[in-house]
C-alpha cells in the first residue's frame, strides 16, 4: 500500500477543528428561542425609561416562560433582582453601571480600538453591515451599542447576525468582569449571552487579562475618532472642522519705489 501524500494529515486535522468550531444547525423552534433570549438581552440592557419600567411585568413573566437554559437561569436572577427595585434605584444603578464607568461601557468598539481612527471605521463597517442586512436602526445609538447589537443578532440569525457579538466577545467579557466585581445584578445578562456564544479561547483570556492592565489602545493625537462626528456618543465633544489658515501680509520694506 503507498503511503498518504503529506498534506493529509495536515487537512484532516483541519477539517476536525472546523467540524468542532462549526455549531449545530439549529431547529426553527431553537431559533426561535435564540432569538428571544437575544432580544430579552437586549431589551433588559437598555436605559430604563418609563416605558421600560413599566413593561417589567411582561419581561419577567417571559423570563420565567423560556426553556430551561444556562441563559434562562441567568436571566431569571436578574429579573428576580429588577422586581424588587424602586425605577428611581433601577436607573441610578444603570447611570452609574454603564454611563459612568468605561470598564463596563456598552459600546462595543471602544475595547477593540480605543477612541482613535479605527474605531471610527469599526463604526462604520457596522453601520453598513446593518444596512446591507436590509435594517435601519433609528439612529439614537452608535451602531456599536450593545443593546443595537443584539437586537440586529436577534432579527438577522446566528450566522451573520451574530458575527458582531463573536468579532467582540473579549470586550463582552470585560463588561462581565467589571460587572462581577461591582457586584451588578447586571453581571447576570452579561453571563446570559456569553453562554451563547462559543468558548472563550486561551488567547480570550490573555486577551481579556491585558485589557484589564492596559486599557484599550490611546487615543490618536489630532485625529478625530469618530470619523468627522458621525457616529460621536451623545453629548460627545467633537472637534470643529479647523479653519483655513490665516494668510499673513507680507512685511512692508522700508524702501519705498518711486515710478520709474
Amino acid at each position: 500500500m503507498s503511503p498518504l501524500p503529506a498534506t493529509i494529515p495536515a487537512l484532516v486535522r483541519t477539517r476536525v477543528r472546523a467540524a468542532v468550531r462549526r455549531r449545530p444547525r439549529l431547529t426553527p423552534e431553537e431559533a426561535a428561542d435564540r432569538a428571544l433570549l437575544l432580544r430579552l438581552c437586549s431589551l433588559l440592557l437598555q436605559y430604563p425609561d418609563r416605558e421600560l419600567a413599566t413593561a417589567r411585568p411582561v419581561l419577567t413573566a417571559t423570563v420565567e416562560a423560556l426553556p430551561p437554559s444556562p441563559a434562562a437561569e441567568q436571566l431569571t436572577a436578574f429579573t428576580g433582582w429588577l422586581t424588587g427595585q424602586e425605577p428611581d434605584a433601577w436607573e441610578r444603578h444603570y447611570v452609574e453601571m454603564f454611563d459612568l464607568r468605561r470598564r463596563s461601557s456598552l459600546y462595543l468598539t471602544y475595547y477593540l480600538h480605543g477612541d482613535t481612527r479605527r474605531r471610527g471605521m469599526a463604526l462604520l463597517t457596522l453601520a453598513q453591515c446593518y444596512r446591507a442586512a436590509g435594517w435601519d436602526t433609528d439612529g439614537g445609538e452608535l451602531p456599536d451599542h450593545l443593546p443595537v447589537v443584539l437586537e440586529f443578532a436577534a432579527l438577522a440569525g446566528p450566522g451573520g447576525g451574530e458575527a458582531p457579538l463573536r468579532r467582540h466577545r473579549r470586550g463582552l467579557e470585560l463588561i462581565h468582569r467589571a460587572l462581577t466585581d461591582s457586584d451588578s445584578p447586571y453581571r447576570h445578562v452579561l453571563a446570559a449571552l456569553l453562554t451563547l456564544l462559543p468558548p472563550a479561547t486561551e488567547a480570550d483570556r490573555a486577551a481579556v487579562a491585558q485589557l484589564v492592565a492596559e486599557g484599550p489602545p490611546a487615543e490618536e493625537v489630532g485625529l478625530d475618532p469618530y470619523g468627522d462626528g458621525e457616529f460621536a456618543p451623545r453629548d460627545a465633544f467633537v472637534p470643529p472642522s479647523p479653519a483655513p489658515p490665516t494668510r499673513v501680509p507680507p512685511a512692508p520694506t522700508s524702501r519705498t519705489e518711486g515710478p520709474r
